[in-house]
């Protein structure tokens, strides 16, 4: 597999990009303004993903310290989430070494503090979490002259980050327990059980300043920041029903049996949103699964050879060339090329390929794989950041923080919401109290209004749906780049399929050679000479048909894309390749033109050979055939079944492809395309109004991918063909085609349900909370469940039978559904 899916270290080349985990925001109000503080600074570009509660920044280093961006989220009233890694050092003997060191880790960028303790041989390094790379520490120390090991690594660093979040669920969940049993009982009035007023007083109280704090924070912190969010709403509303019933036990109204006072609105509320936000937390943590199984992949250590023999490291300090030791049923701690033994590989949290893959001398291997019974001895290829498996995380990570075209009307939206609904429960209280001439059912009314109306639903119908879809997406194989690829997807109509590679398994062999005027022996040494400086599929099976031939040297190799390669070879100039190439070199085919025609009527792909001095002349054919893959059939199918036209691009000949098509069901074939032709029939596809998606695994095809309106790109194709495409597969199998496009579409649809379930919720919600017919009690519970149904429903993605065990057969019904 040669899956190349790194990402830019900046958007311009020159800019740092960083993932700020964000505390405090509870709406997409909160998004917003994060957001807006952090495009504020100087040369910053910033996306804040309220479900992942993790802000995507580019920013130039020239520009602007690390340090400022965390100044900006917690001048806009939230705070950056800091972590803490711990080193051991050694070399040093002197307090001014572990001065060299400090100064040396605090120049990484990323570290906010760097402290060294002498006489414990340990530094501290602390930086915002997720930011640190490991391997920039301890090169850091080691170009200051020392040496340095992590005493916390990846695995315990993804422990203690584990071990927080469920701290900080266990202490959110004792508090949402405290606020509903201090607030149980001030629903007994509402049975008709009398409750004393100071009785009530004394319930209500510390739900409203203990356990409702926080809320009254947050709002106080968006007030400074000059907006709104969730908890405004929530501490204002509750706020008024509180003190209006401390009002009336002061005024005396029924202060003896307490039966018209409105703390249970208050206490019940607090008690209602703490719950949804616990739900809602608990939830959310399903939504980075995938992420957090890919991040489970990476050893700790690795046993690498020495001269004194085998010694365990950390996975850090390896580097390329290294040969490491892989023993039955450990993890492969780097991507390599195995050097000795026999093994099978499980792939299947990277690629979704079920079963192993057997490895041998020369095979490549992917770190975070398992081996299986058998010995490996692995030359280091990439370490670190470089490998497949840090690529893939990156991709994933990056694919879930961007927003979606659709969010960007939904911010709009949000950043006007809270001062909406705030005049909304003013005219609400105003009409009531001025109109009707009911003040305390003004209160509970715009009490109502605002607890309902708060926007976190909105802000998260997007971002959750987007991070399931991709993470499921991810361990079926399948790579989303971006949110856009999945609205493009949803509008296809048209998919052009490349042949080689794509619907065949790219692996050609030498069926038939004709020669002409030549030996036949001397005309496939010949081609295998000329076709040694390709890297084509066609030219890798002509050298292995002519393995043991004596092959005259190559002196000149010009690759001519689309038609073959002109060549110099012991002195001969040659030209191998189609037709086409044969008539601008002005080679007569006719002596062999009906022998080509019934080769390729029968499937097989006819290369013309011909030496060109000292004047053209054909010598020969050699005809190769290429198996069709063996879900094919079966994925052309599934796309016609869901409405998409399907075409056969191909270089090859017109005969050949057709031969092809009539094998897979494909009646509209497009044969002798070249890269630019390939491209200009993408275009003219959309200039007919078409929806058109592109899949292909070549460097010829990576202008068509770029041309289409969603290109994909299978997974054993050329690192070009797979950084131009918006989705790409880890394993050449069609059917991940039809798969990719289903559960984008799925992906889409679950934003679009969320969405629209957010706005339906709150259109019918204000009426009925402002006419009087929702009470606040009502209004928190309804507000709770429309978050936690709409990180529910996006959770519906991961159900058993979305994807089968195979992680290639997305259910068709999901297709169908969401197209609908």
């Amino acid at each position: 597999m040669n899956v190349n899916v790194n990402l830019p270290e900046s958007a311009d080349g020159r800019s740092r990009h960083m993932v700020l985990p964000i505390e405090g925001m509870t709406c997409a109000t909160c998004a917003g303004r994060v957001e807006k503080a952090l495009a504020a600074l100087p040369g910053v570009t910033a996306e804040v993903n309220l479900a992942s509660e993790r802000a995507d920044v580019d920013f130039d280093p020239a520009r602007l310290e690390p340090a400022r961006l965390a100044e900006a989220v917690e001048r806009a009233g939230y705070g950056v989430t800091r972590e803490k890694r711990e080193l051991a050092i050694s070399g040093m003997s002197c307090a001014t070494c572990a001065g060299r060191v400090e100064t040396a880790l605090a120049a990484v960028p990323g570290v906010l503090t760097a402290s060294v303790n002498l006489a414990s041989d340990k530094a501290t390094v602390e930086a915002f979490a997720g930011v640190l790379r490991p391997a920039d520490l301890i090169a850091a120390v080691r170009q200051a002259g020392y040496d340095a090991w992590l005493i916390t690594g990846e695995a315990e660093r993804e422990r203690q980050i584990a071990a927080a979040e469920s701290h900080r669920l266990r202490k959110e969940g004792r508090r949402v327990i405290a606020a509903c049993a201090l607030s149980a009982p001030l629903l007994l009035p509402m049975l008709g059980v009398p409750l004393p007023a100071w009785v009530q007083l004394a319930l209500a109280t510390p739900v409203q300043f203990v356990l409702g704090w926080r809320f009254y924070v947050s709002a106080f912190k968006a007030l400074r920041a000059r907006t709104g969010n969730m908890d405004l709403l929530v501490s204002l509303g509750t706020s008024a029903a509180y003190a209006y019933s401390l009002y009336l036990i002061f005024a005396g109204a029924s202060a003896e049996m307490g039966e018209h006072l409105y703390f249970e609105a208050a206490a019940v509320v607090i008690a209602l949103v703490g719950l949804g936000k616990w739900l809602e937390a608990r939830a959310k943590r399903s939504t980075t699964a995938a992420l957090r199984a890919l991040m489970s992949l990476r050893p700790e250590r690795a046993c690498i050879e020495r001269a004194g023999g085998e010694v365990e490291v950390p996975i850090a300090e390896l580097s390329v060339g290294d040969v490491v030791v892989v023993r039955p049923g450990e993890r492969l701690p780097v991507d390599g090329i195995v050097l000795s033994g026999e093994s099978e590989v499980d792939e299947s949290l990277l690629t979704g390929e079920s079963l192993p893959v057997p490895k041998a001398k020369g095979a490549k291997v992917t770190g975070g794989s398992i081996n299986g019974s058998g010995f490996l001895r692995v030359e280091t290829q990439a370490v670190g950041e470089q490998t497949m498996l840090a690529r893939i995380i990156k991709l994933v990570e990056a694919a879930q923080m961007k927003k979606a075209p659709v969010q960007r009307l939904v911010d709009r939206v949000a950043a006007v919401f809270v001062p909406i609904v705030l005049i909304i429960a003013v005219a609400t209280f105003l009409f009531w109290w001025l109109v009707i001439g009911e003040f305390g059912s003004g209160i509970i009314a715009a009490v109502s209004v605002m607890v309902i109306a708060c926007p976190c639903a909105l802000g998260l119908a997007t971002p959750t749906a987007l991070m399931v879809g991709t993470g499921v997406a991810a361990k079926a194989g399948i790579l989303i780049r971006d949110a856009e690829a999945l609205e493009h997807v949803r509008e296809i109509d048209t998919i052009v399929l490349d042949k080689t590679g794509t619907l065949t398994e790219g692996k050609p062999e030498v069926t038939d050679v004709v020669p002409h005027g030549i030996d036949k022996s001397r005309l496939l040494a010949l081609v295998a000479a000329a076709q040694s400086g390709s890297e084509h599929p066609l030219a890798r099976a002509v050298l292995a048909k002519a393995e043991g031939l004596e092959r005259p040297p190559l002196e000149e190799f010009r690759a001519r894309p689309g038609l073959g390669a002109v060549a110099r070879v012991g002195g001969q100039v040659i030209a191998v390749g189609n037709r086409k190439l044969m008539q601008e070199q002005g080679v007569d085919i006719g002596a062999l033109a009906g022998a080509a025609e019934a080769l390729e009527t029968g499937g097989r792909t006819a290369i013309f050979a011909a030496t060109l001095e000292p004047q053209p002349r054909l010598i020969g054919i050699i005809a190769l055939a290429d198996r069709v893959r063996p879900r094919a059939a079966a994925a052309v199918q599934r796309l016609q079944e869901s409405g998409i036209a399907t075409i056969l691009m191909t270089g090859d000949n017109e005969r050949t492809a057709g031969a092809v098509a009539a094998t897979l069901g494909i009646r509209r074939v497009l044969a002798g395309m070249l890269p630019a032709d390939k491209a200009a029939e993408v275009e003219r596809l959309q200039a007919q109004g078409k929806r058109v998606a592109m899949v292909g695994d070549g460097v010829n095809d990576a202008p068509a991918l770029a041309a289409a309106d969603i290109g994909i790109a299978m997974g054993t194709g050329a690192d070009v063909a797979i950084e131009t495409a918006g989705i790409a597969l880890m394993r050449a199998d069609p059917m991940l085609i039809a798969d990719a496009i289903a559960l984008a579409r799925a992906t889409y649809a679950k934003i679009r349900q969320g969405l629209f379930w957010a706005f339906v919720y709150n259109l019918l919600g204000l009426p009925l909370a402002a006419s009087g017919l929702m009470s606040p009690m009502l209004a928190g519970a309804a507000m709770a469940l429309s978050s936690v149904s709409v990180v529910s429903n996006a959770l519906l993605l991961r159900r058993p039978g979305m994807i089968s065990k195979s992680g290639s057969t997305f259910a068709t019904r999901s297709c169908e559904r969401a197209k609908a």
